[in-house]
């Protein structure tokens, strides 16, 4: 073959490679390998398009000419399009797509900031950037100001959502009873010196995405009208006809969420408790309810697992310990047939308790979370004084533990004798009128942003990634509680943690088997230490040195005895890691080799079978 007829060759290959994925791209089928099918609309949304009851207008804006922007930046608006493109395609006609590309000084940049939209600054570039999404529905207009690469997980749920919202008029309303500081306080005009409120935690803002938050304090004794659902987090004060109104509210029918704790984060964190300082009540509880559903539950007692530990920083030199009382919870842990729970892949408690629920006839119990069998319990007073490696020494595992469950059927009421403090109440319901449904969640510490995501900035706009699927257990339930089960399909999609299961597997092993070695280690070193502060104690006098000579080799040999000890400890925990760095070596070496070894297969191959 000529050199000219080869050349040729390679050009028509090239160019019927270019029409294939042109025509590719036309087609309106679309495959979608990834393990959370995350290119792939999720049947709630296909829902909620085919809701649609008139048109909808999708404006996506995006400076995409704007000086130095980043090569990541345009590939997440490419994938931002193109899923935009997919609820085109499977609206039927209903969803309508315009891009625009607002440039400085222009009408479409004018449009965009009237609209709502937030510039954001790209690194090099004086231009702003604008980024984000506009709904229109007749007179109605909703936005998603800024899109971010960090919050990638929730792309699907957030245009989803933004496409269901625009067609609500007004917003259920969801009474919020909590001790914790869910939502931001408003600012006080009348005590500008007083300390400036705390921020709200990103689940209350997506909880008000949904619903029309209303804030109720514990010391009520009625609950307001018009509320479509409850939820009681981290219950401290609640006064006992308050209690007897979340009764009566569930057995009209209505749903609940209740979330104690006997371990808080945020209120340990508030000082005490320690070294004979103040104690601080870290607990919450609702014991009368509880009693009444037959729930048991220790307001004294922290749930920690030993399968399901979570490694933990525990000081300033890099030192890292796997805490049972931190639990990430994955796998077999979640219920993957229930509704909350089925699209979530990973969770992430803090000291946690438990349940032990006996249902009365005609309510039926289905565990949401659970720890595995290797999980026992601890004093949550204890914790604090305990050093984090040798918090596992306190479990003696024990066998499963129900950490959220969700509880339906004809309840009873918690108050057969009638309502507290009170004589009677002619109109008190004694049993559910029909189904009633219940959450609960033995831990609070879930719901706050530091457990859950991390706060970054980009491109002068401060996002939200997400570490686990807290959040999005949080909005599932309260969506599934309040009947919006459509967007719970969406939440769990494409989460950003990914854990290594063989990993995780091969550390708890290795604990196992080095974790009797360092405690004896540990205590050896302890012992020498103690005996050369006696013997350095004794070698001085006023400051001057009276050590004899055989006192001076004593010292020395426990200072070899102590540098070999620390030598051997650091030893073990290089051990430690000895299979889990084998196993990343041995991946490098899959990852640089196989391609060239497939390639230069095929390679043989093709010209053994051209030969032949």
């Amino acid at each position: 073959m000529k050199i000219g007829s080869k050349a040729l060759v390679i050009i028509l290959l090239f160019g019927g490679l270019a029409l294939v994925n042109f025509l590719a791209s036309q087609l309106p089928v679309r495959g979608d390998a990834t393990a959370g099918g995350i290119y792939t609309l999720s049947s709630g949304t296909r829902t909620i398009l085919q809701k649609i009851q008139e048109p909808v207008v999708l404006d996506f804006y995006f400076s995409k000419d704007a000086a130095g922007l980043p090569v990541s930046y345009k590939n997440y608006a490419a994938r931002v399009q193109e899923m935009l493109s997919q609820y085109v395609r499977a609206s039927g006609g209903r969803l309508s797509l315009n891009v625009v590309n607002p440039q400085a000084d222009t009408p479409e940049e004018e449009r965009a900031a009237a609209a709502g939209l937030q510039p954001q600054t790209a690194p090099g570039s004086v231009e702003p950037v604008y980024f984000g999404l506009v709904a229109i529905q007749a007179d109605q207009q909703k936005v998603i100001p800024a899109f971010s690469p960090q919050r990638e997980s929730f792309l699907e749920y957030d245009v989803s959502q933004l496409v269901q919202s625009i067609q609500q008029l007004t917003r259920p309303k969801l009474g919020l009873i909590s001790s914790l500081p869910l939502q931001s306080a408003a600012y006080n005009p009348m005590m500008p010196m007083a300390r400036p409120p705390e921020p709200g935690q990103l689940i209350a803002t997506e909880w008000a995405r949904s619903f029309e938050v209303v804030r109720i304090e514990s010391s009520v004794e009625k609950l307001p009208d018009g509320l479509a659902a409850l939820a009681v987090i981290h219950p401290q004060g609640v006064s006992p006809k308050l209690q007897y109104a979340v009764d009566q509210f569930l057995l009209a029918g209505n749903p609940v969420f209740i979330a104690v704790d006997p371990s808080s984060q945020y209120f340990k964190r508030q000082g005490g408790g320690r070294f004979g300082g103040p104690s601080i009540n870290a607990s919450s509880d609702l014991h009368d309810l509880f009693k009444g559903y037959g729930i048991s539950y220790d307001s004294q007692n922290v749930a920690g697992d030993l399968d399901r530990a979570t490694p933990v920083q525990v000081s300033g030199n890099g030192q890292v310990a796997r805490l049972p009382v931190w639990l990430t919870l994955d796998g077999a842990a979640l219920n993957s047939s229930a509704l909350p729970t089925s699209q979530l892949r990973s969770l992430l408690f803090i000291e946690p308790g438990s349940f032990r629920i006996t249902p009365k006839n005609g309510v039926t119990v289905t565990p949401l979370v659970e720890t595995s069998a290797r999980a026992g319990d601890v004093m949550a007073n204890t914790l604090d004084m305990l050093p984090p490696d040798q918090v596992d020494r306190q479990i003696i595992p024990s066998g499963k533990r129900t950490l959220a469950a969700l509880i339906q059927g004809k309840f009873t009421t918690a108050f057969p004798d009638g309502p507290p403090l009170v004589a009677s109440d002619p109109g008190q319901l004694k049993e559910a009128k029909g189904t009633a449904t219940l959450v609960v969640v033995a831990d609070t510490d879930w719901l706050l942003d530091d457990f859950s995501i991390r706060k970054v900035n980009y491109f002068g706009t401060q996002a939200a990634e997400p570490l686990n699927d807290n959040l999005a257990f949080g909005g599932n339930t309260l969506d599934y509680l309040a009947g919006s089960q459509e967007l719970i399909s969406i939440r769990g999609k494409g989460t950003s943690l990914r854990p290594f299961t063989v990993v995780q597997e091969m550390e708890v092993e290795a604990q196992k088997k080095y974790q009797e070695q360092l405690v004896a280690l540990e205590a050896r070193l302890s012992e020498t230490q103690a005996k050369l502060g006696q013997l350095q104690g004794k070698a001085s006098d006023a400051g001057r040195l009276v050590a004899t000579p055989e006192m001076q080799k004593a010292i020395e040999d426990f200072q070899k005895q102590e540098a070999s000890i620390r030598r051997e400890r650091r030893e073990i925990r290089r051990a430690l890691r000895e299979d889990i760095d084998a196993l990343g070596n041995g991946l490098l070496v899959i990852n640089l080799f196989a391609t060239p070894i497939l390639v230069g297969a095929f390679g043989l191959w093709f010209h053994r079978a051209r030969r032949r």
